[in-house]
């Protein structure tokens, strides 16, 4: 018999497991056959912090939320319509943002007295009817696994271990997804063992047939492809945009790519990604410590390089003195900060905006810096060779603000025509260039751009000072002159000041909108959906968003003006917004929850609403 398929516009599917139950791998699989068919997508991993917590805790409990459409989406979604909770653990962690009448499917075999004991469960959920107000399917994924491989050469572990292949099938025939990618990724990573690879290719098909022949699924679902802009896409999380970011800056450029760093969550995966590009002559240098990082990253800027460094929260305050150096000596570095939950070590596997001050004024002296923010996680590509465009124009460190949403979650990418790329090129000075073309004067600026000539440490006849040590202005000389230090702390202010970033664009659809709702960084996803559910309830309101934070773009104080509230949601206690007040007197209303987690849209809809409709 032929099962029925209902077609639906959008889906919200959750996988949650113990840490070592394969979740994250799950979610990765069945996104990128979401991406191969054509669906719009996005996607909120969520792990546990500690490295490997007690099996069926809830500190173990790791998720992966993908939210996929058939049309444009912004978000990974307010909450999940299905629930695979592979054991008691992930259904307690889950279950209050499961909204009534959605689907469980729930892993029976691990239901056990035991598991249940683990998480405070006094009785089985499955059988209690606690569970009445959604529609649970109790499917015994390990057992059926295991049976679905006694004739395969593996071991029972092994065999166990295979049930999030089983669970991904399963759902792979649910949403009538395609399997042919997920054959040749699981023969790609068992390549080595091939009665592994065997055996969880055979527990996904097995899946697959489970949810075709049992009568608990009696429909499939279809979410057709979704109409996006024509060119070449694939899906990518704001790491690994960022990360080719970098290589297309260093080919725009012309520059070597050299990257300093130490390993921290959530930033390593950009430096494990850069360390596989040799060919395109990107060099990574995994640092003792924080420290020596960044002191490698600017002595290959020092030497001619594109210099980074990638940290998070922690390790920027550990460079915080070499990012001062950067700045005394006027050198292109790139500090990508991918923000996490603080203080101190906090919750380092979630997400937050806490880190603007620092990035703002976290160094001693007047030691001014640009300070960019990407909004998506592809727009972690864009903003990636927007930093280094800064960095090497006006010779200066820049800060570029990712955090834990961005470098995690993932969205389709529209490949770029390497045409279109910016050409970044810099020249290196290689003259003396003093008025009689006998002396070089390393802090001689440029006129426009007030930077001083990079040169390469070598060129003959173009030897100069460098340290940490104020300069002369122009002659580079040591210098404890007190005129002498006010005038360079004023232009190395006045460089950045003057730093061309374009204008705030406002997306106001009738023109006359009361309220404007600000953003930056991984919020214009959340803001953008809630404005959409605004204007759909019939209110106006009008939305912009800043990329560039320091300097901000000419315009914002113009635009802010323009509008009788403004309202800015900040996943921190306002740092923004004390800017902003401070800066154009405008008294911005702040929306602020610190909880590890990217804002909802439907609860920015509300705020939305209230801020319209209070006087």
């Amino acid at each position: 018999m032929t099962k029925q398929v209902q077609q639906l516009d959008r889906v919200i599917i959750r996988f949650a497991g113990d840490s070592g139950d394969g979740m994250q791998l799950t979610g990765d699989r069945f996104t990128a056959e979401t991406a191969q068919f054509g669906n719009d997508l996005s996607t909120l991993p969520n792990f546990p912090a500690e490295i490997r917590a007690p099996a069926g805790t809830l500190p173990g409990v790791s998720s992966f939320q993908l939210h996929f459409a058939d049309h444009d989406i912004l978000t990974p979604g307010d909450a999940p319509n299905v629930l695979v909770a592979m054991n008691p653990a992930a259904l307690k962690a889950n279950l209050a943002d499961l909204p009534r009448g959605a689907d469980i499917i729930a892993n029976t075999d691990e239901f056990t007295k035991r598991n249940l004991s683990k998480v405070g469960y006094a009785g089985n959920p499955l059988e209690d009817d606690s569970l009445k107000e959604w529609r649970l399917h109790a499917v015994p994924l390990t057992s059926l696994t295991v049976k679905a491989l006694e004739g395969f050469d593996v071991s029972k572990k092994d065999a166990e271990r295979a049930k999030n292949m089983f669970a991904l099938g399963l759902l792979s025939w649910l949403y009538n997804r395609p399997t042919e990618g997920t054959t040749a990724f699981l023969e790609a990573k068992f390549a080595a063992k091939p009665e592994i690879a065997k055996a969880n290719i055979a527990a996904f098909h097995a899946g697959w047939n489970y949810g075709e022949t049992t009568e608990s699924f009696s429909v499939s679902y279809e979410v057709k492809p979704a109409a996006l802009p024509p060119g070449v896409y694939r899906n990518i999380s704001g790491n690994l945009a960022l990360a080719y970011g970098l290589v297309a800056a260093s080919v725009q450029s012309k520059l070597p790519l050299f990257l300093g760093s130490y390993p921290i969550t959530p930033a390593s995966d950009i430096l494990h990604e850069l360390s596989r590009h040799k060919a395109f002559g990107v060099r990574t240098f995994q640092a003792e410590d924080e420290i020596a990082g960044v002191g490698a990253a600017l002595g290959a800027s020092f030497g001619g390089s594109l210099g980074v460094t990638t940290t998070s929260g922690p390790g920027v305050a550990l460079k915080a003195e070499t990012i001062g150096l950067a700045v005394a000596t006027e050198l292109p570095l790139v500090i990508v900060d991918v923000q996490r939950a603080g203080p101190s070590t906090g919750m380092p596997t979630k997400t937050e905006q806490t880190d603007l001050l620092m990035a703002m004024f976290g160094r001693n002296g007047e030691s001014p810096v640009p300070v960019l923010a990407p909004a998506t996680p592809a727009d972690c590509f864009d903003m990636a060779i927007e930093a280094a465009r800064i960095a090497l124009k006006y010779r200066t460190p820049v800060m570029l603000l990712s955090d834990g949403y961005l470098a995690n979650g993932s969205e389709p990418w529209r490949i770029p025509d390497v045409a279109e790329l910016p050409d970044i090129s810099v020249e290196f000075a290689t003259t003396p260039n003093d008025a009689d073309g006998t002396t070089f004067l390393p802090f001689k600026r440029d006129e426009d751009t007030l930077a001083r000539p990079w040169a390469v440490p070598g060129t003959p006849g173009l030897e100069h000072r460098i340290g940490g040590i104020e300069k002369a202005d122009g002659s580079g000389n040591i210098s404890y002159d007190p005129d002498n230090h006010d005038r360079m702390v004023h232009l190395r202010q006045a460089k950045i000041d003057n730093i061309d970033v374009p204008d705030l664009a406002v997306d106001d659809p009738t023109g006359d909108a009361k309220v404007l709702v600000l953003g930056w960084g991984s919020t214009y996803g959340p803001i953008a959906a809630g404005v959409r559910r605004a204007r759909t309830e019939g209110h106006k309101v009008a939305q912009a968003h800043l990329r560039h934070l320091n300097p901000l773009p000419a315009n914002t104080g113009q635009v802010l003006r323009a509008y009788d509230k403004v309202l800015l949601p900040e996943i921190n206690l306002g740092q923004l917004a004390m800017l902003l007040r401070a800066r154009f007197l405008v008294d911005v209303i702040g929306y602020n929850r610190v909880r590890g987690l990217p804002f909802k849209a439907a609860e920015l809809a509300t705020v939305i609403q209230e801020v319209i409709e209070s006087d």
